[in-house]
């Protein structure tokens, strides 16, 4: 991918970020993503958390489950990040949040089983994806 920042924020502008590596781009349909959004899945950028920085404003935090930790602009209330228990290393970005989301594709749709059922998958699978 590029080897320019990546940039982003929230509907306000209260909230910006940079991104200097992406490893993955997914759709998720878990039904926690879908009732933090309002939408019916939600794409992300997986980032390794290194890679990652605010550069404006201070997100709010949101625990989620037992294993999700997400973050939203205060203000306006758009969804920005997820960290997973299971990788610590890596926060997710929400692509709807990119300055330039049309430059990145998901690959790949992860929680499938929940999606809902007028939802078409068009990504490519990659591996043992469920």
């Amino acid at each position: 991918m590029s080897t320019e920042p990546i940039t982003g924020g929230c509907f306000c502008g209260a909230l910006r970020y940079r991104i200097d590596q992406v490893e993955q781009v997914a759709n998720c349909h878990c039904s926690m993503c879908r009732r933090t959004s309002g939408a019916p899945f939600v794409s992300w950028l997986v980032v390794p958390r290194g890679g990652f920085a605010y550069t404006q404003g201070t997100p709010r935090h949101l625990k989620s489950s037992a294993q999700g930790d997400r973050y939203f602009c205060a203000s306006c209330g758009t969804p920005v990040a997820c960290i997973v228990a299971g990788q610590p290393a890596h926060i997710d970005i929400t692509l709807g949040s990119l300055d330039h989301p049309e430059a990145f594709t998901p690959a790949v749709d992860v929680h499938k089983r929940s999606r809902l059922p007028w939802v078409e998958i068009k990504a490519k699978p990659q591996g043992n994806e469920p």
